[in-house]
Protein backbone atom coordinates (compact mmCIF):
# COMPACT_ATOMS: atom_id res chain seq x y z
CA UNK A 1 0.00 0.00 0.00
CA UNK A 2 1.58 3.48 -0.82
CA UNK A 3 1.98 6.10 1.70
CA UNK A 4 3.98 9.33 1.68
CA UNK A 5 4.40 11.77 4.79
CA UNK A 6 5.60 14.80 4.03
CA UNK A 7 6.15 18.11 6.19
CA UNK A 8 6.91 21.87 4.58
CA UNK A 9 7.33 25.09 5.51
CA UNK A 10 5.43 27.21 3.77
CA UNK A 11 5.11 31.46 3.41
CA UNK A 12 1.26 31.56 3.98
CA UNK A 13 -0.60 31.56 6.93
CA UNK A 14 -1.71 28.06 8.25
CA UNK A 15 -5.24 29.86 7.60
CA UNK A 16 -4.48 30.39 4.01
CA UNK A 17 -3.39 26.78 3.33
CA UNK A 18 -6.78 25.35 5.29
CA UNK A 19 -8.78 27.56 3.19
CA UNK A 20 -7.27 26.32 0.14
CA UNK A 21 -7.21 22.59 0.90
CA UNK A 22 -10.69 22.65 2.20
CA UNK A 23 -11.81 24.49 -0.99
CA UNK A 24 -12.02 21.41 -2.55
CA UNK A 25 -14.60 22.54 -5.13
CA UNK A 26 -12.18 24.35 -6.87
CA UNK A 27 -9.72 21.64 -6.86
CA UNK A 28 -10.53 21.06 -10.73
CA UNK A 29 -8.95 24.24 -11.20
CA UNK A 30 -5.46 23.77 -10.32
CA UNK A 31 -5.22 19.88 -9.14
CA UNK A 32 -3.44 17.43 -12.02
CA UNK A 33 -6.00 14.55 -12.77
CA UNK A 34 -9.18 16.21 -11.24
CA UNK A 35 -12.00 16.91 -13.67
CA UNK A 36 -14.51 17.39 -11.28
CA UNK A 37 -16.02 17.94 -7.62
CA UNK A 38 -19.48 16.82 -6.50
CA UNK A 39 -20.38 18.06 -2.86
CA UNK A 40 -23.28 16.06 -1.80
CA UNK A 41 -23.04 17.82 1.84
CA UNK A 42 -20.86 20.15 3.44
CA UNK A 43 -21.50 22.35 6.67
CA UNK A 44 -18.55 23.88 8.75
CA UNK A 45 -16.93 20.28 9.82
CA UNK A 46 -17.66 17.67 7.09
CA UNK A 47 -18.11 17.55 3.47
CA UNK A 48 -19.58 14.04 1.88
CA UNK A 49 -18.17 14.95 -1.98
CA UNK A 50 -17.07 12.95 -4.94
CA UNK A 51 -14.18 13.51 -7.03
CA UNK A 52 -14.08 12.58 -10.52
CA UNK A 53 -10.19 11.60 -11.38
CA UNK A 54 -9.25 10.84 -14.58
CA UNK A 55 -5.76 9.98 -16.83
CA UNK A 56 -5.83 9.42 -20.59
CA UNK A 57 -8.93 7.04 -20.81
CA UNK A 58 -8.83 5.73 -17.60
CA UNK A 59 -11.85 7.88 -15.46
CA UNK A 60 -12.91 6.67 -12.07
CA UNK A 61 -15.11 8.07 -9.43
CA UNK A 62 -14.71 7.84 -5.86
CA UNK A 63 -16.42 9.36 -2.65
CA UNK A 64 -14.91 10.96 0.38
CA UNK A 65 -15.83 11.99 3.65
CA UNK A 66 -13.68 15.42 4.18
CA UNK A 67 -13.75 16.28 8.42
CA UNK A 68 -12.45 19.84 9.07
CA UNK A 69 -11.10 21.52 11.92
CA UNK A 70 -11.03 25.30 10.54
CA UNK A 71 -8.05 25.97 10.68
CA UNK A 72 -6.53 23.76 11.90
CA UNK A 73 -6.41 20.05 10.16
CA UNK A 74 -8.57 18.45 7.57
CA UNK A 75 -8.71 14.49 7.59
CA UNK A 76 -10.17 12.73 4.13
CA UNK A 77 -11.49 9.39 4.33
CA UNK A 78 -12.61 7.29 1.40
CA UNK A 79 -16.23 5.93 1.63
CA UNK A 80 -16.98 4.50 -1.91
CA UNK A 81 -15.33 3.77 -5.49
CA UNK A 82 -12.05 1.67 -7.07
CA UNK A 83 -9.98 1.68 -3.57
CA UNK A 84 -9.55 -0.51 -0.79
CA UNK A 85 -8.20 2.29 1.40
CA UNK A 86 -7.88 6.09 1.16
CA UNK A 87 -6.75 8.32 4.14
CA UNK A 88 -4.98 11.71 4.67
CA UNK A 89 -4.82 13.65 6.81
CA UNK A 90 -3.66 18.04 6.78
CA UNK A 91 -2.19 19.73 9.54
CA UNK A 92 -1.51 23.33 9.80
CA UNK A 93 0.63 25.20 12.40
CA UNK A 94 1.42 28.79 12.11
CA UNK A 95 5.22 29.61 13.06
CA UNK A 96 6.89 32.62 15.14
CA UNK A 97 7.77 35.25 12.67
CA UNK A 98 5.29 34.26 9.99
CA UNK A 99 3.76 31.73 7.77
CA UNK A 100 3.26 28.19 8.52
CA UNK A 101 4.25 24.58 8.60
CA UNK A 102 1.98 21.91 6.53
CA UNK A 103 1.99 18.45 7.62
CA UNK A 104 0.75 16.13 4.99
CA UNK A 105 0.02 12.29 4.87
CA UNK A 106 -1.24 9.83 2.82
CA UNK A 107 -1.89 5.66 2.19
CA UNK A 108 -3.97 4.35 -0.19
CA UNK A 109 -4.46 0.81 -2.01
CA UNK A 110 -6.25 -0.14 -5.15
CA UNK A 111 -9.04 -3.20 -4.97
CA UNK A 112 -7.34 -3.45 -9.19
CA UNK A 113 -3.98 -5.18 -8.80
CA UNK A 114 -3.50 -3.52 -12.20
CA UNK A 115 -4.36 -0.09 -10.41
CA UNK A 116 -1.88 -0.72 -7.71
CA UNK A 117 1.00 -1.66 -9.69
CA UNK A 118 0.59 1.46 -11.67
CA UNK A 119 0.30 3.89 -8.68
CA UNK A 120 3.63 2.02 -7.03
CA UNK A 121 5.67 2.89 -10.32
CA UNK A 122 4.22 6.56 -10.69
CA UNK A 123 2.95 7.48 -6.41
CA UNK A 124 5.92 9.68 -5.86
CA UNK A 125 5.87 11.74 -9.04
CA UNK A 126 2.29 11.89 -8.99
CA UNK A 127 2.48 12.99 -5.50
CA UNK A 128 4.84 15.58 -6.18
CA UNK A 129 3.26 16.79 -8.94
CA UNK A 130 -0.01 17.74 -6.68
CA UNK A 131 2.03 18.92 -3.78
CA UNK A 132 3.42 21.07 -6.07
CA UNK A 133 0.09 22.25 -7.74
CA UNK A 134 -1.17 23.15 -4.31
CA UNK A 135 1.89 25.22 -3.46
CA UNK A 136 1.47 26.74 -7.33
CA UNK A 137 -1.74 27.76 -5.99
CA UNK A 138 -1.22 29.09 -2.76
CA UNK A 139 1.44 31.37 -4.13
CA UNK A 140 -0.66 32.86 -7.12
CA UNK A 141 -3.75 33.33 -4.55
CA UNK A 142 -1.59 34.52 -1.87
CA UNK A 143 1.48 35.86 -3.38
CA UNK A 144 5.42 34.49 -3.14
CA UNK A 145 5.56 36.00 0.40
CA UNK A 146 2.20 34.93 1.62
CA UNK A 147 1.14 38.46 2.99
CA UNK A 148 -1.90 38.83 0.87
CA UNK A 149 -5.19 38.26 3.06
CA UNK A 150 -7.63 37.11 0.27
CA UNK A 151 -9.36 33.62 0.50
CA UNK A 152 -8.86 30.42 -1.81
Amino acid sequence: MPSHHERRQLPHSAAQMYDLVADVRRYPQFLPWVSAIRVRQENDREMLADMIVGFKSLRETFTSRVLKVPKSSIVVDYLDGPMKHLHNKWIFEDIAGGGSVVDFTVDFAFRNAIFEAMAGQFFDSALRKMTGAFIARADALYGLGGNSSSNA
